[in-house]
C-alpha cells in the first residue's frame, strides 16, 4: 500500500483550496450570466458561508495562492526523488508522481479562473 506523501498531499490541498476559490467568484458569475440568480439566491440561503467567502475573498486566494506555491516548491524539490527497487512499488511511485502533477497543474487552471471572474471580469462589465 502506497501512503500518501508529500509529494501527493500537497497538491491535493491545493486543489481544494483552489476549489475555494471558484465557489467564491467563479459560481455567483456564472449563475448571475446564465440568468439563473433566482437558483443562486436559494443556495445562499442553504448556504450562509458563501457569503463569507465572497466578502473575504482577498484572504481566499492569498491562502489558495500560498498552497500552490507550496504545492509547487514540494513537486519542483521532489522531482528526481528515487522510487523504490521493487517494480510494483516503482510503478506506483511513477503513477503518483503523475497524478500529482495533473492535479497541480489542474488547480493552477482553477485557481486562474477564479482569479479572472473574481478580479478581472467584473472590470470588463
Amino acid at each position: 500500500m502506497v501512503m500518501l506523501s508529500r509529494q501527493a498531499l500537497a497538491p491535493t490541498l491545493s486543489l481544494f483550496t483552489s476549489a475555494g476559490t471558484l465557489i467564491c467568484c467563479a459560481l455567483p458569475a456564472v449563475f448571475i450570466t446564465l440568468g439563473m440568480g433566482a437558483t443562486f439566491a436559494s443556495m445562499v440561503s442553504a448556504f450562509p458561508q458563501l457569503i463569507w467567502l465572497s466578502a473575504h475573498k482577498g484572504a481566499v486566494f492569498t491562502f489558495a495562492g500560498a498552497m500552490l506555491a507550496l504545492a509547487g516548491y514540494l513537486r519542483w524539490r521532489s522531482r528526481n526523488d528515487p522510487c523504490p527497487i521493487d517494480q510494483k512499488e516503482a510503478q506506483a511511485c511513477m503513477r503518483l508522481r503523475r497524478r500529482s502533477g495533473y492535479i497541480y497543474w489542474f488547480s493552477v487552471a482553477i485557481y486562474a479562473t477564479g482569479a479572472f471572474f473574481a478580479f478581472i471580469a467584473p472590470g470588463l462589465i
